[in-house]
This record gives structure tokens, sequence and C-alpha cells, in this order.
């Protein structure tokens, strides 16, 4: 398959899931939803220089993590949940590892992002406690914190890529969790998988651009 075909059969094959393909059998329904998320690690892998750093290798590792919470969600929340959170964990280490840190930048991001994630956090601890899911509270606050890092660090490393895949990510969970646990959505399974799909494509994507940079830290250290 030509590199270059692989963006649109990733496409294809998301929007195949999202439109057409049933809720049941579930298997098939589960099947259809992991195959962009197969080819996403496959444009991940495509991305990687001759030489990857252990930071791309990392991020890799995150996006089987989703795909793997991408299926066990299906039939357990709690374990897809922690599936995904271990993929946001292996990419806030791979972030780190070529990030850009300095305290404007720090500031800049952590403030909105942790605004964001006391507010939508807040009406999801109450919604859950008013429900009677009171044994859920713990893992939903260890994700958003999580995922919250996870945005934070995809920022540091100043690729647009990354920020944006980040970005989207952190709104396709929002719009699932207030989904089940505040109020309904409308149209809510076509906005969560558009966003959720998205955000993979541009993390993997960013390994090219990531690579670009870290080489250039790696010349700029050398030359000094």
């Amino acid at each position: 398959m030509k590199k270059s075909n692989l963006p649109a059969l990733i496409g294809v094959m998301a929007v195949l899931y999202i439109a057409v393909i049933p809720s049941e059998p579930l298997a098939l329904k589960i099947v259809f939803k992991l195959i962009p998320m197969l080819l996403i690690i496959l444009l991940a892998f495509r991305q990687l220089p001759d030489k990857p750093v252990p930071a791309m290798r990392l991020i890799i590792i995150g996006l089987f993590f989703c795909m793997l919470g991408d299926g066990l969600i299906a039939v357990s929340f709690v374990a897809g949940l922690g599936a995904f959170l271990m993929g946001h964990v292996f990419y806030v280490m791979g972030f780190l590892n070529i990030s850009r840190m300095n305290k404007t930048r720090l500031a800049a991001t952590i403030l909105p992002i942790t605004l964001y994630a006391f507010i939508i956090g807040g009406q999801l601890i109450s919604a859950l406690q008013t429900e009677g899911n009171q044994e859920l509270v713990i893992p939903v606050i260890a994700y958003m914190l999580v995922i919250s890092l996870m945005a934070v660090s995809a920022m540091m490393t100043g690729n647009l890529w990354a920020i944006a895949g980040s970005i989207l990510f952190v709104i396709s969970d929002s719009i699932l969790s207030w989904n089940m646990f505040v109020s309904a959505i409308p149209y809510s399974d076509v906005l969560i998988m558009t966003t959720y799909y998205s955000a993979q494509f541009l993390i993997a994507g960013s390994l090219a651009t990531l690579g670009n940079s870290v080489g250039n830290e790696e010349v700029n250290r050398i030359s000094m």
C-alpha cells in the first residue's frame, strides 16, 4: 500500500464504521471500530525515521493501548477506561521526553486546561454521585487527571499536530462522558468517533514532524 493512500483509507474505514456498520452484532461492530486504529498505528510506524528516538516508540505504544481500549470499552467501561488511561500515560512519557518546556508556555497551557477539567469534572462527579455511581468517581477523576496531563505535555512539544490531536482527544472524551453521565447530546456517537479518530490520526501524524524537531534539537546541542 502506498503511503499516500493510507490517510484516505483511514478516512473511508472511519466513515464506514460511523455511518454504516450497525450496532449489532457487537463483535462485528468492534472489529470495524478497530480497523481505523490499526491503520492509524500503521501510519505511525511509517512516520518513523530510520533511527527513532524512544519517545516515538512510547507514543506508538500509547496508540496500541488506546486501540485496546476501543475494544474493551464496548464490553466493560472500567476495563476500557483503564486501557485508555495507560495509553495516555505512554503519550505523556513520549511527549515529555521531547517537550520544549518553559515557564511561560507551561502557565499558558496548564491554567485553561485545569479550569476546563475542573468545570467538566465537577459536573461529571456530581452526576455520578446523584445516579449512585460512586464506584466510578475515583476512576473518572484519575482518568481526567491523566488526560489533562497528556494535553499539557502535548502542548509542551510545540508540535501543531500533537497539540491539535490532544485537544480533539479531550473534546471526544468530554462528549462521551457528558453523554453517558450528565445529559444526552444529539448525534453523540458521530461527534465522539469523528473527534476521536481525528485525534489519533493527528497524534500518529505528529511523529514525522516530532522527529524533525528532535533531530534539530540534537544538532543544536552538538553545535553548542
